[in-house]
C-alpha cells in the first residue's frame, strides 16, 4: 500500500460508505476504506437487511408448504424444518454479496483497510488493525465518516445475545424457542418476530406506544396489526418494560401499562430487544478534530454532507434521518459528486420504506396524520387487493394500495402499499414522486393484465372517483 496521500478515506464499509468509495474511484479519486469488519456491508449486509431478509423468505416458503399449498391442490406430507440449513443458507447469501464488494473495490482499485479508524487531523486517519500490528497513519485530502448505527438499548436490560438477544443474536439462535417476546413494534421486531412464529415459536410484541409501525400511515399500521394477529402475533400496545432477568428456563420480563398500573411479569424464553438504533461515533476522535455532536447524538452536516471541519464529510445513519441502507447509498453517491465538484442531491421527500413481513408494507411520501398536521387539502385513492384479479390467481388478496394527492394539483403527496409484494411496487409510486407526477398520469398509465400492479392504477383512478374494478 502506497503512503502517498490519498483523495478520499472512508471511515466505514457499509452501504453508505463502500457505494461511496466506488463512486469516487469512478470519478478518478484514489480512496482507501477503513472497516473494522472483517468482511464489508456494514450491518445490513452482514447482520442486518440481508441475513433477515433469507430468514423471512426460507420461513415463508415453510408457513406456506404447511398452511397454503393444500388449498393449490398441492399435498406435503412429513414437513420438517431443518433450522441449520435455513440458516447455513441464509450464511451463503451473506458470504457471497460480502464477497462480492470485496472484489468491487478489486476491480476499482480501492485500498481496504482492515481496521478500526480514528481521526487525529482534519487530514489524518490512524488505522488500528483490530488483529494487532502496528497502526498506519493515513493522509488524505477529505474524510468521510461513514460509521452507520449501533443497536440502541433499553436501561434495565442486558443483552447477552443468547437469551437476551438484538437483532444479531435473533438471526443465529440454534434452535426455534417456544416462546419469544419482542420489544418493539418497528421494522426489525415485526420481521425478526415473524420469522420465528412461522417457525414455531409464541410470538408477543410489547409497544410502548398505543400501536404498531410508527411513522407509518395510521389505517396502513392498524390493518397490519389485524392481519398480524391474525397469522398468530400477539401484541401488547402502551406497555413499559422494566428489566428483564435471566432464569434458569428463560427470561423473566417486568412490564407496566404506560399509563400507569401495576406491574406485570411474563415468562419467555428469549427476549429480543428491537427498540431502534443509535449513531455510532466510539472512537471516532470527533473531539480531536472539532466535530461536536448535536442533542441526539447525530454528527451535524451542512447541504453539501461536510461537518463543521472543512474537508470532513459524514453521510447515513451517523447523520441522521431515515436509517435505511439506500437513504446512505444516495447519500454517499452525493456527497463525492459533490467533493468532485459536480452537481447532486438527494430527494429526501421519495425515499421508500419498507417492512418485509408477509403481506409487505411499503411507504413514500407524506401520511395521512402529516398532512392533516400541515393543513394540505388532499384526496385519498384505495384499490383493496381482493379486488386485483392477479393476487386472486396468487391467493394473496390481503391489503390495498393507498394514493394521497395535492386537493387542488393532483400531485401525488404520498403512497401506501399494505400487500403481496409492496417491496416492488411502491417503486413504481417513488418513480413517479420523483417526476412529480399526478394521480391522473397513473390512473391513464397502461399496466399489464393480469398484474398487481394494476392495483396502483385503479388507486389513481380513485383519486378522482372512478375506479374499474370495484
Amino acid at each position: 500500500m502506497s503512503t502517498d496521500p490519498y483523495d478520499l478515506i472512508i471511515i466505514g464499509g457499509g452501504p453508505g460508505g463502500y457505494v461511496a468509495a466506488i463512486r469516487a474511484a469512478q470519478l478518478g479519486m484514489r480512496v482507501a476504506c477503513v472497516e473494522k469488519r472483517k468482511t464489508l456491508g456494514g450491518t445490513c449486509l452482514n447482520v442486518g437487511c440481508i441475513p433477515s431478509k433469507a430468514l423471512l423468505q426460507s420461513s415463508h416458503h415453510f408457513e406456506q408448504a404447511g398452511k397454503e399449498f393444500a388449498h393449490h391442490g398441492i399435498k406435503v406430507d412429513g414437513l420438517a424444518i431443518d433450522l441449520g440449513a435455513m440458516l447455513k443458507r441464509k450464511d451463503q447469501v451473506v458470504a457471497t454479496l460480502t464477497g462480492g464488494i470485496a472484489g468491487l473495490f478489486r476491480k476499482h482499485k480501492i485500498d481496504y483497510v482492515l481496521a478500526s479508524g480514528m481521526m487525529t487531523a482534519a487530514d489524518t486517519v490512524v488505522a488500528t488493525s483490530i488483529d494487532g500490528g502496528e497502526p498506519q497513519t493515513l493522509k488524505a485530502e477529505n474524510i468521510l465518516i461513514a460509521t452507520g448505527s449501533d443497536i440502541a438499548r433499553l436501561p434495565g436490560i442486558e443483552i447477552d445475545e443468547e437469551r437476551i438477544v438484538s437483532s444479531t443474536g435473533a438471526l443465529a439462535l440454534q434452535a426455534v424457542p417456544e416462546s419469544m417476546v419482542v420489544i418493539g413494534g418497528g421494522y426489525i421486531g415485526l420481521e425478526l418476530g415473524s420469522v420465528w412464529r412461522r417457525l414455531g415459536a409464541k410470538v408477543t410484541v410489547v409497544e410502548f406506544l398505543d400501536h404498531i409501525l410508527p411513522g407509518m400511515d395510521r389505517e396502513v399500521g392498524r390493518q397490519m396489526h389485524r392481519l398480524l394477529e391474525k397469522q398468530g402475533l400477539a401484541f401488547r400496545l402502551a406497555t413499559k418494560v422494566i428489566k428483564a432477568e435471566r432464569t434458569d428456563k428463560g427470561v423473566s420480563l417486568t412490564v407496566e401499562p404506560v399509563a400507569g398500573g401495576d406491574t406485570q411479569t411474563i415468562e419467555t424464553d428469549v427476549v429480543l430487544v428491537s427498540v431502534g438504533r443509535r449513531p455510532f461515533t466510539d472512537g471516532l476522535g470527533l473531539d480531536a478534530v472539532g466535530i461536536t455532536l448535536n442533542e441526539r447524538g447525530f454528527v451535524p452536516v451542512d447541504h453539501d454532507y461536510q461537518t463543521s471541519v472543512a474537508g470532513i464529510f459524514a453521510i447515513g445513519d451517523v447523520i441522521g434521518g431515515k436509517m435505511l441502507a439506500h437513504k446512505a447509498e444516495e447519500e454517499g453517491v452525493a456527497c463525492v459528486e459533490k467533493i468532485a465538484g459536480q452537481s447532486s442531491h438527494v430527494n429526501y421527500d421519495v425515499i421508500p420504506g419498507i417492512v418485509y413481513t408477509w403481506p409487505e408494507v411499503a411507504a413514500v411520501g407524506r401520511t395521512e396524520e402529516q398532512l392533516k398536521a400541515d393543513g394540505i387539502a388532499y384526496k385519498v385513492g384505495k384499490f383493496p387487493f381482493s379486488a386485483n384479479s392477479r393476487a386472486r390467481c396468487n391467493d394473496d388478496m390481503d391489503g390495498f394500495v393507498k394514493i394521497l394527492a395535492d386537493a387542488k394539483t393532483d400531485r401525488i403527496l404520498g403512497a401506501h402499499i399494505l400487500g403481496p409484494e409492496a417491496g416492488d411496487l411502491i417503486q413504481e409510486l417513488v418513480t413517479a414522486m420523483e417526476f412529480s407526477a399526478s394521480a391522473e398520469d397513473l390512473a391513464y398509465t397502461s399496466h399489464g393484465h393480469p398484474g398487481l400492479s394494476e392495483a396502483i392504477k385503479e388507486a389513481a383512478l380513485a383519486v378522482a372517483g372512478r375506479p374499474l374494478n370495484i
